[in-house]
C-alpha cells in the first residue's frame, strides 16, 4: 500500500463538503445481531475516512428516509447512495420535495449512484438535474474519486441507458482504464443492482463483466441496493465461489427508507440476511483495511459489524 496515509478533514456534518478528488477520463471508444471478524484482526493505523449510506431511500409521504437521515446527522464524511434515491417516479419534484427534506439536507456530502426508478424519467434527466456534476455525466452516470487512501468507483447498472455493461461496453472499458490508473490503492465500488442477492430481485447475471474486472484488479468490496433488505456475502470470485484470499465481499443495503421485502432462497455464500429494519452501512476506511457496521434507526436492535484487510 502507499506510504501516504493522510485523510481528508471534515467540518460538522451538513456544513462544508468533504474534500475529494474526482477522477475524470474521456469516454472510451467503442436474523439476530451478527458480528463477524476475519482473522488476523487489523490494527488501526490511522484516523479512517468514514463512508456511509444506503439505497432505496425516499417515498413521498413515508417516514423511513427521515429516520435514516437522523443517523446521517451523527456521521461525518462522504455519504454514498446505491440507487433509487427517490423510490417512485424519479421526477425533479420528488427529489426536491421528498428526498430533499431528508437525505437532501446532506446533498453537498453525497456521492450518488442511480437506480431503475431514476430512469422512469428518460435518461434519468431529473436525477442528473438534481445532483448536478457530482453524479457524473448524463448518459453515463459512472465516475470515480479518491477518498483518504482509498479509490472509490461508482458504476451504473442501468445498462440499456449507457451503452451496455458487457465486456465490450464503454462503461467496462472505462472501468478497466480507471483501475489501471490506481493499482496500489485499497478500492471499493458501488452501484444499484446486486450481482449476488438472496432477495426477491435476485442476482444480476448481466453484471458479470463488472465483477470480473473488479476481481482482476483486486477490489476489496462492493455495495449495492435494489433488494429492500440487508445482506452480507463472504468474499467471492466471479463465478460465485468462496474465495477468502482474493474474493470481493458484497453488501446489499437497500435499507434507506423504502418498504422492506423478504428473502427468497438463500445463496450459498450469504453470511447475514435481515429484513424489516431501516438503517445505513458505515465504513471506516484505513490505509490497509476496512471496518463495517450496520447502524439501525432508533428503536431497532439489528446490527452487523466486522473488519477485513485489503488484498495484498
Amino acid at each position: 500500500m502507499p506510504e501516504d496515509s493522510s485523510m481528508d478533514t471534515f467540518s460538522a456534518p451538513g456544513t462544508t463538503a468533504p474534500a475529494i478528488t474526482q477522477t475524470e477520463y474521456p469516454t472510451p471508444s467503442p436474523s439476530p445481531s451478527v458480528t463477524s471478524t476475519v482473522s488476523p484482526t487489523p490494527v488501526p493505523s490511522a484516523t479512517p475516512a468514514i463512508l456511509s449510506g444506503a439505497g432505496d431511500i425516499a417515498i413521498c409521504g413515508q417516514t423511513g428516509d427521515d429516520q435514516t437521515a437522523e443517523i446521517l446527522k451523527k456521521l461525518p464524511g462522504i455519504l454514498f447512495t446505491t440507487g433509487d434515491n427517490n423510490n417512485e417516479s424519479g421526477t425533479l419534484w420528488e427529489f426536491e420535495n421528498c428526498f430533499g427534506p431528508s437525505w437532501g439536507q446532506f446533498k453537498d456530502r453525497i456521492r450518488p449512484s442511480t437506480g431503475n426508478h431514476e430512469y422512469l424519467v428518460p435518461d434519468a434527466a431529473d436525477y442528473f438535474a438534481y445532483f448536478g456534476e457530482i453524479a457524473g455525466e448524463i448518459y453515463r452516470g459512472y465516475y470515480s474519486y479518491d477518498y483518504g487512501s482509498w479509490h472509490i468507483i461508482v458504476l451504473n447498472s442501468n445498462c440499456g441507458w449507457v451503452g451496455g455493461c458487457g465486456p465490450s461496453s464503454p462503461q467496462v472499458a472505462w472501468l478497466e482504464e480507471d483501475l489501471e490508473k490506481h493499482p496500489d490503492q485499497c478500492s471499493l465500488a458501488y452501484w444499484h443492482d446486486p450481482r449476488w442477492s438472496s432477495g426477491l430481485g435476485g442476482s444480476s447475471f448481466w453484471l458479470d463483466a463488472f465483477w470480473r474486472v473488479l476481481y482482476e484488479h483486486g477490489v476489496e468490496l462492493v455495495i449495492n441496493g435494489d433488494d429492500h433488505n440487508y445482506e452480507r456475502f463472504a468474499p467471492q470470485d466471479p463465478d460465485g465461489n468462496l474465495d477468502l484470499q482474493n474474493g470481493i465481499r458484497q453488501f446489499v443495503v437497500g435499507t434507506g427508507g423504502a418498504g422492506q421485502r423478504p428473502f427468497n432462497t438463500i445463496l450459498e455464500n450469504s453470511e447475514v440476511q435481515h429484513s424489516g429494519t431501516f438503517g445505513v452501512l458505515k465504513l471506516e476506511l484505513y490505509e490497509d483495511h476496512y471496518e463495517w457496521e450496520f447502524l439501525p434507526i432508533e428503536g431497532e436492535s439489528f446490527k452487523d459489524s466486522g473488519k477485513n484487510f485489503c488484498h495484498p
